[in-house]
């Protein structure tokens, strides 16, 4: 991989929560724990271990991250702020808390990188 693009966000995805009990086990695959924190710009996230983020989460994450890129605001979407959201994973576990960071580089549609070389 030869990552040539500098993204304009940084992602980072902590665990703030459950819906039910205190724990995941059998309820989370993926074993998370309140304060697990995954981190990513465009690719998928990981945590300090390594480790990705479950799959089905992404699934709810994802849009709201390409919400971010295209300049909207997650509060007009219910979220906490302008680049801050929790969402609960598709299975009802786990409450994952967004949080985005500018990184002050050019946005990836309109800095003209398609240009011919």
């Amino acid at each position: 991989m030869k990552k040539w693009y500098a993204e304009e966000y940084e992602f980072e995805i902590e665990v703030a929560g459950f819906l039910r009990g205190k724990h995941t086990e059998r309820y989370c695959r993926n074993g998370e724990e309140i304060g697990d924190k995954y981190t990513c710009t465009y690719g998928c996230p990981v945590n300090q271990d390594g480790y990705g983020i479950c799959p089905k989460a992404m699934l709810v994450l994802y849009p709201k991250m390409e919400a971010i890129r295209a300049g909207g605001d997650l509060e007009r979407i219910g979220g906490d702020g302008r680049y801050q959201t929790t969402v609960v994973c598709p299975d009802g576990c786990v409450l994952f808390r967004l949080t985005a960071t500018p990184l002050g580089n050019e946005n990836f549609f309109t800095g003209h990188f398609f240009r011919e070389c």
